[in-house]
């Protein structure tokens, strides 16, 4: 569900899962391809000894883990667990139902037994049952990466168009459902050639916004009535992602600290003629599909896990570094600031545009306050998978 490394990045898109974002947009994407066999550092302060707290049946091509004491996490203890643990939960509902080659049962029907509100207790509950392993690059050994963050969008708009609402979003074209072209066309011929006609799903105000919403791959259409339309990742043309950013930076349209949601939103106001041409420099098309009523819109959207996201309490990874529903404590700090954000996270989304072993791509929440504070982070940070004794 996608992204700020993804403004500025070409790779391709972060189309999340099939049910979620193309996730989260806007910072360079630092980190590499990587790929390397798996070493363990050597021991330093903080490190636990191996035995029984060995990483259960799991490794990475492209992550090295360290096994660690609890004491070697910042802010681990300061950290209120009572606001991870609904997350957890919605974890432990698909890893039950998941084969995978750690055994998430037992510490999963433990957790049923926690009280929710009891911080102390889930605490203990994570110390006793769980090992903590530091994270790190295999490539070069680093246990820094890069943080960024996505949301989830609500706009207002309408099921038809109105002068207010002009900018329509695309169901998947029916016709391609049986017969897709290879390769699909570019946005630019999708938007002139009338194979989009009929497939209109919802209308928005701004085709900016709707730009964003297609990178973030989900949404909320707030409709006139009140009523609140969710929309779901439903596939792309195929083409490849092309950042608005780097085409405004390239071109000296913005300047480096202006390459952000709000900076190329302020770009589009100021260039109301030049809009379609700086959309069109995104090849990449994305389609939505109306998620079914029984969809709470309090919910965040569903990630590549199944489950709904957590505001501030689920990230997207690497799947070829970590296990998709694994909780990470995660030591970063907000956006465009030193203060600290120390929190532990569940691993329950994806994306094409998170690459590495220690990267991640922390969900803000929805709405313009999330989409703020998504739009401009671009941290350091370090992380620490938790995994079953």
């Amino acid at each position: 569900m996608i992204f700020i490394s993804k403004l500025l990045s070409n790779k391709t898109d972060f189309a999340w899962s099939k049910q979620t974002l193309a996730r989260s947009v806007f910072a360079i994407a630092l980190v590499s391809m990587i790929i390397g066999c798996m070493s363990p550092p050597t021991r330093g302060p903080g490190y636990s000894r191996a035995g029984s707290s060995s990483p259960a049946a799991y490794n990475s091509p492209i992550a090295q883990f360290q096994a660690v004491s609890w004491q070697a996490l910042p802010g681990w203890q300061q950290d209120d667990l009572s606001a991870a643990w609904p997350a957890w939960l919605k974890s432990c509902e698909a890893l039950r139902k998941r084969n995978s080659e750690i055994n998430w049962r037992p510490v999963c029907m433990q957790a049923s037994n926690i009280s929710a509100r009891d911080d102390d207790a889930i605490r203990q509950y994570f110390e006793a049952n769980f090992q903590a392993y530091e994270i790190r690059n295999s490539a070069n050994g680093n246990e820094t990466g890069l943080v960024t963050g996505y949301y989830e969008p609500v706009l207002n708009g309408s099921q038809t168009r109105t002068a207010t609402y002009p900018v329509p979003l695309y169901a998947y074209p029916h016709s391609w459902k049986s017969s897709k072209p290879s390769p699909a066309p570019p946005r630019s011929e999708l938007m002139s050639s009338g194979i989009l006609r009929g497939s209109e799903i919802a209308w928005v105000k701004d085709p900016v916004e709707a730009a964003f919403m297609q990178i973030q791959g989900s949404g909320k259409i707030r409709l006139d009535d009140g009523r609140v339309l969710r929309l779901g990742y439903a596939g792309t043309n195929d083409q490849p992602f092309k950042s608005f950013a780097q085409w405004l930076l390239d071109r000296k349209e913005i300047t480096r600290s202006e390459a952000t949601m709000q900076g190329i939103s302020a770009w589009a106001k100021r260039n109301p003629g030049r809009v379609e041409e700086m959309l069109n420099a995104n090849p990449r098309f994305v389609f939505f599909k109306e998620l079914p009523g029984k969809v709470s819109a309090d919910l965040g959207p569903i990630g590549a896990l199944g489950v709904p996201l957590t505001s501030e309490r689920s990230i997207a990874v690497d799947l070829r570094a970590l296990p998709l529903g694994a909780p990470v404590f995660l030591s970063t700090t907000r956006p465009l600031s030193k203060q600290a954000l120390q929190k532990l996270v569940m691993a329950q989304d994806t994306g094409k545009a998170i690459v590495g072993g220690v990267r991640a791509d922390y969900y803000w929440g929805s709405g313009d306050a999330a989409g703020e504070l998504a739009g401009r982070m671009k941290q350091d940070g370090k992380m620490w998978l938790l995994l079953p004794r």
